[in-house]
């Protein structure tokens, strides 16, 4: 498993390093964020976001990414990286952009969870709210929030209702999402903090879509977003900066000096990416 995370990140380095290395030049006085990215499984692009989360993060703040795309299409996949029980070890921070519902083994998710409870903080990128429905909460109290579907695809007005916080502070008042898909907020936990919150349309009620959350005994940073079905609102620069904001406050690196503004021309290269051949999903790694 270390050789094919290793192999990955390599490929990243190569890929693109006119974008991933920006931030990590002007901020080269701080030790860079070691970051797993876990992608895969239902209903999403997840072969181009990838790339859009791991290269629009890495050219505002200094991060350094491992990428698992395991789980194919479907979203019922056990998959292999969530098989050892020291599958986040040595990262300061998860990334969770992986959609695999239908997967309900509660053994199986509370070793997902488990690191998270020992303390690796987390950020959730939309269907990672919709993820492992064991039929209790654990996975809920985890994400700091019950979600069990979503609204029609339109775009949507995001609403800041922290406009000082440090993950939303460069927001604004409201942004528009270029494309969108609504989840409905069933229940905001108590320990969860709203940042954001967008209108349902049927109803006008308003669905929190952007918050923190401290989890289990450990009060575990955790940033999460139900915002990110489209890769046309995946690239747009306001939301990849909240994103990153997001992630250096989960690794507690909540400081303005650890994030750098990007240029135009980094936006139009990280636009790009939304419509760019996609790799393939690389082989699982052999079993030991």
């Amino acid at each position: 498993m270390k050789n094919y995370h290793v192999s990955l990140l390599l490929i990243m380095s190569v890929i693109c390093p006119q974008i991933s290395g920006l931030a990590e030049e002007k901020s080269s006085s701080q030790k860079p964020i070691n970051a797993l990215m876990i992608t895969g499984g239902c209903c999403h692009d997840y072969a181009r976001q990838k790339l859009i989360l791991s290269r629009g993060i890495s050219a505002r703040a200094n991060v350094k990414w491992t990428i698992v795309h395991q789980g194919g299409t479907k979203g019922n996949v056990k998959i292999p990286l969530y098989e050892s029980k020291d599958w986040a070890k040595g990262y300061d921070v998860v990334l969770h952009n992986e959609c695999f519902a239908h997967v309900t083994d509660k053994d199986w998710v509370d070793n997902i969870l488990q690191p998270h409870k020992d303390g690796t903080p987390a950020v959730l990128i939309h269907c990672a709210m919709h993820c492992y429905r064991t039929k209790d909460n654990r996975w809920f109290d985890f994400c700091g929030m019950t979600s069990h579907n979503h609204g029609p695809h339109h775009a949507f007005r995001v609403e800041n209702l922290k406009p000082d916080h440090f993950i939303t502070k460069g927001l604004g008042d409201e942004w528009l999402t270029p494309k969108g898909e609504l989840y409905n907020a069933a229940k905001i936990h108590e320990t969860a903090t709203p940042l954001a919150h967008a209108r349902r349309r049927t109803d006008n009620k308003p669905q929190v879509c952007v918050w923190t959350n401290a989890y289990g005994e450990n009060k575990t940073r955790v940033f999460a977003t139900t915002i990110g079905h489209h890769n046309e609102t995946m690239v747009d620069p306001q939301y990849l900066d909240v994103v990153t904001r997001g992630l250096l406050w989960a690794a507690g690196r909540d400081s303005d000096d650890a994030f750098q503004q990007t240029s135009s021309e980094t936006d139009e290269k990280i636009k790009d990416l939304a419509t760019i051949k996609p790799e393939p999903e690389p082989d699982a790694p052999p079993k030991n």
